[in-house]
């Protein structure tokens, strides 16, 4: 396992400038969805073609919660995490990741691949689009944000919360697969290409996905109050989909390639994306849309965080980076920097005035307090 940046250095990463090869360590570790899922999959695929061209061994860390896929990036027993929106939660210090514990994470995207998502259900319940989620059971998943927000973003679409539906809690993603097969769970967002939608779509209940019409302009609003990283999209590929049964979805990025500035250097991150440029064509057909890991498309914004600075020199020595894609660097990499800075300022704040109320005989209980005070100061001071 390569540690970071010493290691990086004693390697001898180097700019293209210096090598036509990608200088990349001879061992990583990387985590990702559990198994079953697209992102497994996928990360799966590329670590293949890594060993193949370049002779790197690649272990994968599986976890079916947010929190599972995070933690070993923090921790530095893994490098690089392919993960799912928790990406976005975590560079906004939002839901799980407002924590005490957590905050704002300095995290970067090396890649992000253009997925669908919907919330993929039984074909026997006679669900056909969002708002026939009423008063279905609806899988959730405990420390995975990735799964639990989009539901709530779905429902929202549809002038829904969890009050109007059965919530069924989880401790991992892949169980929720297992109880639609027992008919103990209806539905639970997915992209369409995972081994978990296959076994489904094959199983007597059979699969749809609750669609998200496009048309529907105060229900995208209610959905983006929610989540704002994903925009329409038409899906014609992946389980019980094709081109003459195709169904409306939201589009977003996962998996996303993610490390920590800190630990991923410029020319690591340069290196490693000039590596899954190449090796391109040896795994591309992991999934029905592999094809979207094209760099033209998995190197450029938006995605969950800002893009790292070494991906960035790749894209431009290339001619992929775009004036938009830097208007829209610029802007992502100020608001995550602004998160960064108030997160300290309003942790003395908060020490403050749970101190103030201590000395009036109040007692504030910090664990249950600090993320509605620090979800009350990112909308006043962060706007």
């Amino acid at each position: 396992m390569f540690r970071f940046l010493a290691p990086l250095a004693a390697l001898g990463l180097v700019s293209s400038a210096m090598a036509a090869e990608p200088d990349i360590p001879r061992s990583m570790v990387w985590t990702a969805y559990d198994l079953g899922s697209s992102g497994y999959a996928e990360a799966t695929g590329i670590s293949n073609a890594f060993k193949k061209r370049f002779g790197t061994r690649v272990r994968i860390i599986p976890s079916g919660t947010s929190i599972g896929r995070m933690l070993p990036l923090v921790t530095g027993k893994a490098s690089l995490g392919f993960l799912a929106n928790e990406a976005y939660f975590a560079a906004e210090g939002s839901y799980d990741f407002a924590a005490e514990t957590w905050g704002p994470q300095d995290i970067r995207i090396l890649m992000g691949k253009p997925t669908s998502n919907a919330i993929a259900v039984a074909g026997d319940v006679g669900i056909k689009t969002v708002y026939d989620l009423k008063g279905k059971r609806l899988g959730y998943v405990k420390g995975n944000p990735s799964v639990n927000v989009k539901h709530d973003a779905y429902l929202a679409f549809a002038g829904l919360t969890r009050d109007d539906v059965e919530v069924v809690w989880f401790g991992s993603y892949s169980a929720m697969k297992t109880a639609v097969l027992a008919n103990q769970l209806d539905g639970f967002s997915s992209v369409t290409t995972s081994a978990n939608m296959r076994e489904i779509e094959a199983s007597p209940r059979g699969l749809w996905y609750a669609q998200v019409p496009p048309d529907d302009v105060e229900g995208w609003k209610k959905l983006r109050a929610v989540v704002d990283f994903v925009k329409p999209y038409r899906e014609t590929l992946g389980a019980a989909l094709s081109e003459e049964k195709p169904a409306d979805m939201v589009q977003m990025r996962y998996p996303l390639i993610t490390g920590y500035t800190k630990d991923i250097s410029a020319d690591f991150a340069y290196n490693f994306v000039m590596a899954a440029d190449m090796a391109y064509d040896d795994y591309r057909k992991t999934t029905a849309t592999g094809n979207f890991w094209d760099i033209k498309l998995s190197g450029r914004p938006p995605a969950d965080a800002p893009m790292h600075e070494g991906t960035v020199r790749y894209m431009k020595e290339k001619g992929y980076w775009a004036d938009e894609d830097q208007a829209w660097q610029d802007a992502r990499l100020a608001r995550l920097n602004q998160y960064l800075d108030q997160w300290g300022e309003a942790q003395a704040e908060f020490h403050d005035w749970r101190t103030a109320e201590r000395e009036k005989g109040n007692k504030i209980d910090a664990k249950k307090e600090w993320p509605a005070y620090w979800e009350k100061a990112r909308m006043e001071k962060l706007n």
